[in-house]
């Protein structure tokens, strides 16, 4: 069993930032995670140095695989400001170092679009829509992938019945899990389902990164980006990393929900990432029995607030026993059922949001992301 102990005594023959001290005694070294035998070491750094301190994590990174009995190896760079530059930035000047900024907006290799599935809270269904509508866009012929971007709980491989590691290829390229047809990546695939991921906000933000630009998705139509619940660093690095052609707000009727919801909108809208649609998950409930319909949580709340806000609404969900079932079972509705009255409301949603996103005319450049 790899322990912290071989990790820093691997690490002490790489020198640290300044080129001389061993990296254990830099204090650079801003995190070590083990689980099982893949490692995940942070290394802090200055903004405006990633780029000159990569051949350092490429060593790091060797050291590493040199431990006998590692599964995987992962190194990243974390660039944190002191406290209060981020919020006392210059007005009109972007978040993000001039190497970020640089970097923003590369597409990822070999995939047309990017399409985030988000909400403003969690507990709306936004990961189980986002796993539907991936099988409903491959349903229209397209070749989809899924990256799993909730670092801290990450639910795409059970809601795709994936399990297992990513072949690790040359280049140091992982290839993505695949099930129904879609290419699937996640946290998920490289830690144990019941542990927790104590990770700061610049680690989660390199690892996303890294998911998406060190993974081998081959030609890709779409890829289909299940973001964490709320409105925070994970949503701000995808703005920032890929052009993305829109995202996708996932609702329940209550007014609790609708709130953080239009939260979720603004954001997007604040960076300049135009908003396919909101769909109104849990919508109603028909009663198997008796055919009664309730509003658990009320009914049309989404609607209403797509009008109010000027975006597109795309359609309803209902609360359905087959749904919740078949997605802990690691099959989605469109595979376990895909001639039932739901999939054919996830296959219209689908169609509605790949006419809406193939309807823009022209790339979209990544937004800078700018402080008033």
């Amino acid at each position: 069993m790899i322990t912290e102990r071989d990790v820093l005594a691997a690490l002490t023959g790489v020198p640290g930032p300044d080129g001389r001290t061993p990296l254990p005694q830099s204090g650079a070294l801003a995190g070590i995670s083990l689980r099982d035998a893949n490692v995940y070491v942070s290394i802090s750094v200055e903004p405006g140095a990633v780029t000159a301190m990569e051949p350092m994590r490429l060593r790091a990174l060797a050291a590493l695989d040199r431990l006998p009995g590692i599964a995987a190896a992962r190194v990243i760079l974390t660039a944190e400001r002191p406290a209060g530059e981020l919020a006392g930035a210059a007005p009109g000047r972007p978040i993000g170092s001039r190497a970020q900024a640089a970097r923003a907006g590369n597409p990822v290799d070999g995939v047309a679009r990017i399409v985030a599935i988000a909400s403003g809270k969690g507990g709306v269904g936004k990961s189980t829509t986002a796993s539907n509508l991936a099988l409903g866009l491959a349903g229209l012929g397209l070749r989809v992938g899924v990256l799993d971007a909730d670092i801290y709980g990450p639910s795409q491989p059970r809601l795709f019945g994936l399990s297992g590691r990513p072949e690790l290829l040359e280049g140091r390229l992982m290839r993505p899990l695949e099930a129904f047809g879609i290419k699937v990546m996640s946290i998920g695939f490289l830690v144990e389902e019941e542990t927790p991921m104590i990770w700061r906000g610049p680690m989660v933000m390199s690892a996303l990164t890294q998911m998406l630009r060190e993974v081998a998705w081959g030609q890709l139509d779409i890829l289909v980006v299940d973001m964490p619940p709320g409105t925070g660093d994970a949503q701000l690095t995808l703005a920032q990393a890929v052009p993305l052609a829109g995202a996708l707000i996932v609702s329940t009727p209550q007014d609790l929900a609708l709130i953080d919801a239009r939260r979720a909108v603004a954001m997007f809208k604040r960076v300049d990432v135009p908003i396919v649609g909101l769909i109104e998950n849990m919508s109603y409930f028909l009663c198997p029995s008796c055919g009664t319909r309730s509003d658990i949580f009320a009914h049309g709340g989404a609607r209403h607030e797509a009008e109010r806000l000027a975006v597109p609404f795309l359609g309803e969900i209902p609360l359905a026993l087959a749904i919740r079932e078949n997605s802990d079972a690691g099959k989605p509705l469109l595979i376990s059922e895909p001639n039932g009255p739901h999939a054919a409301i996830y296959r219209a949603i689908a169609a509605e949001a790949w006419a809406r996103l193939t309807g823009e005319t022209g790339a979209r450049p990544a937004p800078r992301i700018i402080i008033e």
